[in-house]
């Protein structure tokens, strides 16, 4: 594939983390893009929607959806997808990288498969398409283009090895959906679309089953099955017309290869297997019975072409009582001499049967030797029909390991399927197999086990942070939500704050998630009321309308008593009005006698008591009451005091 440096988007960082680095191809609704993940440091493919679709808000909701469905898609024969976004308007998927060619590249240099290979290839599809059609999922636009064939692991030319993934899984649905109200608006490759697309019938998995049909015929004989100077002229043959034999376009084909294209593109919907996955089990039955045999032709590609739209049937379609147009037939040779016209090959061919049948001894030898070979065949016939089969073991209810180390002791090979949730079998323990215990199964064969996977739980996600109509879509595939608002002066209204039960917890599907959302800043904060005496900590917090909660006296010998050491909430924390503030308070030093300063000067006195650590209101009683003598005082004399109690001294002249 050539890489295109002019391109404006070279170089272009998407969403702060993709950095384009070359286009890789550009097709009818999208370009796409290999770029690099600069937050993972690996590389990736973008596909980049382009402008005539971007501005189509039907498109854009449609595209959001089909993003989600596709993702949850996982499978090793799909193309998987990380992310999405917008970029300058337009919406791009960002999806995984494969290093290989498109099957199209593939067919334009090879021409045509051998049967192995496209059967091989073709099982990689539908096994990809099968779990598309599990999801609910329908592609709508198999074709060459939309499947990417890997390089054989073991560096060899033959497809039979590679890996094969299929994408753009939904993008033609999206594109269609925006059009609906368009009249016939039909969004497909028009080589490979099935009758139903067409006459705007219901369309459901079989459609996608057609088209792979249309794609295997491809791949056998390097053409699609009609053409037409018009793309509507295909459109409609595939409504008016049975798709051929590849064995007609190339000779020595199998018949089975026949059978798969004939059963995968009926033109009736239920004539076709119900879905790629019942497709699948007819190519994998094929492909057991095809072998090793190789078959030689040649032909040539045809492109194929797309169609915006389909609103009329072709001329010929219309014509009195629905008669086919008429139709050019090659004239048959003249029979060459010979009696009545039979070729002369014929008549040297009779000569030769007469003369070897002319004694007894000749007759008993063409005798032995037509026994010999019938022989033969019922012996073979036996063997290709039976005797090659045996009785499938039983596997069940055994470790994976114990289940691997019998199935090779007998003989068999073992692979594991996708496995199945339970609550009562241990994890890792065979529970089905295929075939089933007793079944027919050849010798030497694969049993495919599907194994317990343990009870059936997901861990809570890591959502907080996300906006919350991000966060609890990816929570509502498996669990219940509960939506809390609260305040945060951390996160902006309508993010999530936290979860309940935390991140990473396991949980079985249907359990509730207590979800937490900012619903913006607390309307009011806490002030600091730490070192203050117990009466004045109080009177700040009543005046912000906050309230003393628990207060707890605690020893201190470095700290007067009644003053606040902690408080809860912090200063700055956010609350509402009316909340409880709990304060820890110091029961002070341990207590002395009240020192009897009476008849002393006012002066002298506050001064001593200052200095023995307590706090001194001074009453005074006249003009000069201050420069007096101390008349009284509270605690009285002798009574006990704590570092940092008040105490009262009432002064006055006389």
């Amino acid at each position: 594939m050539d890489t295109m440096v002019a391109d404006p988007l070279n170089g272009a960082l998407l969403d702060g983390r993709y950095r384009i680095r070359g286009r890789v191809a550009r097709g009818g609704m999208a370009t796409v893009y290999h770029a690099t993940d600069e937050r993972l440091e690996r590389t990736v493919a973008i596909k980049i929607i382009h402008p005539t679709y971007a501005r189509d808000n039907r498109f854009l909701a449609r595209f959001a959806d089909e993003a989600k469905t596709i993702a949850r898609l996982t499978h090793p024969n799909v193309v998987a997808v990380y992310d999405q976004g917008i970029h300058d308007g337009m919406p791009y998927l960002v999806m995984e990288y494969v290093r290989g060619r498109t099957l199209r590249e593939i067919l334009a240099e090879r021409r045509r498969l051998e049967p192995a290979e496209a059967l091989a290839v073709l099982e990689q599809m539908l096994a990809a398409i099968s779990i598309a059609h599990r999801a609910g999922l329908v592609h709508r636009d198999v074709k060459p283009e939309n499947v990417l064939v890997a390089a054989p692991p073991n560096g060899s030319g033959n497809l039979v090895d590679a890996v094969v993934k299929v994408a753009d899984f939904g993008l033609a649905r999206a594109v269609e959906a925006s059009a609906e109200d368009q009249h016939g608006q039909l969004m497909a490759t028009v080589a490979y679309v099935a009758p139903e697309l067409v006459t705007g019938s219901h369309v459901d998995s079989r459609a996608d089953v057609y088209s792979a049909g249309i794609v295997l015929f491809e791949m056998l004989t390097g053409r699609v099955p009609y053409d037409g100077e018009r793309p509507v002229d295909v459109a409609w043959q595939h409504v008016d017309r049975d798709v051929p034999a590849p064995s007609k376009l190339v000779a020595g084909l199998p018949p089975l290869v026949d059978e798969l294209v004939a059963r995968a593109t009926r033109r009736d919907p239920g004539g076709r297997p119900m879905d790629a996955g019942a497709m699948l089990a007819e190519v994998s039955a094929a492909r057991e019975d095809l072998g090793t045999q190789t078959f030689v032709a040649h032909v040539f590609a045809q492109p194929t072409m797309e169609i915006a739209a389909v609103d009329q049937r072709p001329n010929w379609a219309r014509l009195p009582g629905g008669a086919a147009p008429p139709t050019r037939t090659m004239p048959r040779a003249a029979p060459a001499g010979g009696r009545g016209g039979r070729p002369p090959l014929m008549d040297n061919l009779r000569a030769r049967v007469a003369r070897l049948t002319a004694t007894e001894r000749n007759r008993r030898k063409l005798l032995a030797a037509a026994v010999a070979i019938g022989v033969v065949v019922l012996i073979s016939g036996y063997w290709v029909g039976i005797g090659r089969y045996t009785d499938a073991p039983s596997l069940l209810n055994l470790t994976q390991a114990n289940a691997a180390a019998e199935a090779k002791r007998l003989g068999f090979g073992m692979k594991v399927g996708s496995g199945i949730f339970s609550d009562t079998v241990p994890k890792d323990t065979v529970m089905q197999q295929n075939p089933a215990p007793g079944g027919r199964l050849v010798r030497g064969g694969e049993i495919t086990v599907n194994l317990s996977l343990g009870p059936e739980l997901y861990p809570v996600p890591e959502i907080a942070g996300q906006l919350a109509s991000v966060g609890l879509e990816s929570l509502k595939e498996h669990f219940k939500v509960q939506q809390i608002n609260d305040y945060s002066d951390t996160l902006p209204k309508g993010y999530i704050i936290s979860t309940d039960p935390a991140v990473g917890t396991q949980l079985p599907p249907g359990a509730t998630v207590k979800v937490y959302v900012s619903k913006g800043d607390y309307p009011m904060h806490v002030p600091t009321v730490v070192g203050k005496n117990i009466n004045e900590a109080r009177a700040i917090l009543e005046a912000e309308g906050l309230v003393v909660g628990k207060v707890e006296y605690v020893d201190n010998q470095s700290r007067p008593r009644d003053e606040v050491l902690e408080q809860d909430p912090a200063q700055g924390a956010g609350v509402v009005k009316g909340a409880k503030v709990n304060l820890k308070i110091s029961n002070g030093p341990p207590g002395f006698p009240m020192p009897d300063v009476n008849n002393w000067n006012c002066g002298d006195a506050k001064r001593e008591l200052e200095r023995q650590n307590l706090r001194v209101q001074v009453q005074t009683e006249g003009f000069f009451g201050e420069n007096g003598n101390v008349r009284g005082q509270q605690p009285a004399p002798g009574q006990p005091v704590q570092m940092g109690q008040e105490v009262v001294i009432q002064c006055r002249l006389f």
